[in-house]
């Protein structure tokens, strides 16, 4: 079984609660790759901005470590860089945030057959015997929340559409812990849910067709804060006043100064912040130069965001 450490928080995993000794040893000096998605949307920005953050921090701290980051515009770009991060960079360690789940398992599977400790962040593998480490925000959570919250705020009925992000097995464990929540309220119909890429201009068409096809929807699950952003300039461009709610998601600071403000469509959001790669970069540097390993997962808890507490989510010099 998997040990998994539930972290009361971000700030947890900096403690870098670690496992039982690796292969390497301590003296040993330590080359990480980290293969993350370019920043093409609000997220990801956030998530190169850690990551490059991690690497001025960790190497300042660590005269044996070096940090080699790759951002990727897609799945096969990725995997060519894991190939050269291997034969050029000669990296012993390796923390990736896989574009895609299906087509990056085989390239991941094949750097760890190298000796390649491998920490898995977010977009989890089809196949985790291709990954030492997992690091995450719970996913469950992010579906489970806006469901719960959607269910009472329309009164158990009513109409809604989703948009879910790129096929990947966190999308799968968000859509199957929000559908799961909704089993129980049978007055509550999902008209459609469609891939919008976590994109804006893709969610903005997505919420078109929706516009187009369905006259009447109560709330809109964007499942993310981009996608949310998309959706409402739909709704605004339709000049629609039927719905009542969209809930997006990860807690971005513009969406978060909405619930603080009160905006009517935005009433509230869930916490998934792209600072858990500084986190799994740091913790897997720091385990590989102690020879140690990370546990098999850790999961950063989501929580739900509304008025009353939205101050406590709110950064506004932050990139997301």
């Amino acid at each position: 079984m998997k040990q998994v450490i539930r972290a009361v928080g971000a700030g947890m995993l900096a403690l870098g609660i670690l496992g039982t000794a690796g292969v390497a040893r301590a003296d040993d000096k330590v080359t990480l790759g980290v293969a993350i998605p370019t920043a093409d949307h609000g997220f990801t920005g956030g998530i190169v901005w850690w990551a490059n953050k991690a690497k001025a921090d960790l190497e300042k701290a660590h005269p044996d470590l070096k940090v080699i980051v790759k951002t990727a515009a897609g799945a096969p770009e990725q995997a060519n860089q894991l190939q050269d991060l291997v034969t050029v960079n000669k990296i012993n360690a390796l923390v990736i945030f896989p574009f895609e789940s299906a087509s990056l398992t085989q390239p991941v599977a094949q750097v760890k057959k190298k000796g390649v400790y491998v920490t898995v962040v977010d977009r989890g593998l089809t196949d985790t015997s291709a990954q030492d480490a997992y690091v995450a925000g719970d996913n469950t959570a992010f579906g489970k929340i806006p469901a719960e919250y959607l269910a009472k705020a329309l009164d158990g009925k009513g109409n809604i559409v989703a948009l879910r992000g790129i096929p990947t097995t966190l999308d799968n464990e968000r859509w199957a812990a929000f559908t799961g929540v909704l089993k129980s309220y049978p007055d509550i119909k999902i008209l459609d849910a469609k891939y919008a890429n976590w994109n804006r201009d893709d969610a903005f068409k997505v919420m078109q067709d929706y516009l187009t096809r369905f006259k009447h929807i109560d709330a809109v699950w964007a499942a993310d804060d981009d996608m949310a952003v998309g959706v409402m300039r739909a709704i605004d461009q339709a000049r629609r006043n039927d719905i009542k709610i969209v809930f997006g998601g990860a807690g971005s600071k513009g969406m978060v100064k909405n619930v603080m403000d009160g905006a009517p469509m935005i009433k509230a959001d869930v916490s998934y912040s792209p600072k858990f790669i500084y986190d799994a970069i740091k913790l897997t540097a720091e385990a590989r130069l102690k020879g140690d390993k990370l546990p098999a997962t850790t999961i950063i808890p989501s929580v739900l965001i509304t008025k009353e507490n939205a101050q406590q989510f709110y950064f506004p010099d932050s990139p997301f």
